[in-house]
């Protein structure tokens, strides 16, 4: 029996092209709506740079009122400070002279506000009062509230006021004392560790305590 060739055919599919974009036709007019868009977009930055700018300057105006208010304040506080601690010494030292024989001092003469400047051995400091005789002198601070750092500081006066002395031969001998309207518990342990004298209000007097050991000598 005869062989029947059997034959397939292909279908070759034509490839579609690509349809072709349209491209848009730019007119005068899109032109002119897109600069009339870029100028109010501008207008608008410049809307906020000013708000910025104004912003600012209220700022800085706020600061400058604010540290000026703030300056007054310290200026006020400063001053009634100033007066309070007048007030004080005007209040506590007078009758320190007498009241400092019963430790066995016998000062004549009470200096109010000694001021001691050396430039060339750079020794600069103040005395709220300095009582003297020829051989002792006691040099007194005044402080509204004592505190640690004012015992620190009238360490550090004491030391000036020797290395002064040493310089003119001044041999007496160098005591301290702190004196304040409010004096707590720690800081006038402070004080009398350190060897000085402690001066606190009494009722209408003043009341004066001894270091527990022998007063510091400078």
């Amino acid at each position: 029996m005869p062989t029947v060739k059997t034959t397939t055919k292909k279908t070759v599919k034509t490839a579609r092209k690509p349809a072709s974009k349209t491209t848009k036709k730019v007119t005068l007019d899109d032109v002119w709506e897109t600069m009339r868009e870029l100028q109010e977009l501008h207008k608008e930055t410049e809307a906020g740079l000013r708000e910025l700018h104004q912003a600012h300057k209220e700022t800085e105006k706020a600061h400058k009122e604010t540290e000026k208010a703030l300056k007054e304040t310290q200026r006020i506080v400063g001053d009634l400070g100033n007066k309070f601690g007048d007030e004080a010494e005007y209040t506590m030292l007078p009758g320190l002279p007498e009241k400092f024989k019963q430790f066995g001092f016998d000062f004549g003469v009470i200096n109010r506000n000694r001021k001691i400047n050396n430039d060339e051995h750079d020794i600069h400091a103040e005395i709220d009062a300095f009582l003297e005789n020829g051989t002792q002198a006691m040099a007194v601070e005044v402080k509204a509230k004592l505190q640690n750092s004012d015992v620190d500081d009238h360490i550090k006066r004491m030391e000036k006021l020797r290395k002064y002395a040493d310089i003119f031969d001044d041999k007496r001998k160098l005591f301290g004392a702190l004196a304040a309207v409010v004096v707590n518990e720690k800081s006038k342990n402070y004080a009398l560790e350190n060897g000085f004298y402690v001066i606190e209000p009494s009722g209408e007097d003043v009341n004066i305590i001894k270091p527990g050991s022998d007063p510091r000598v400078w």
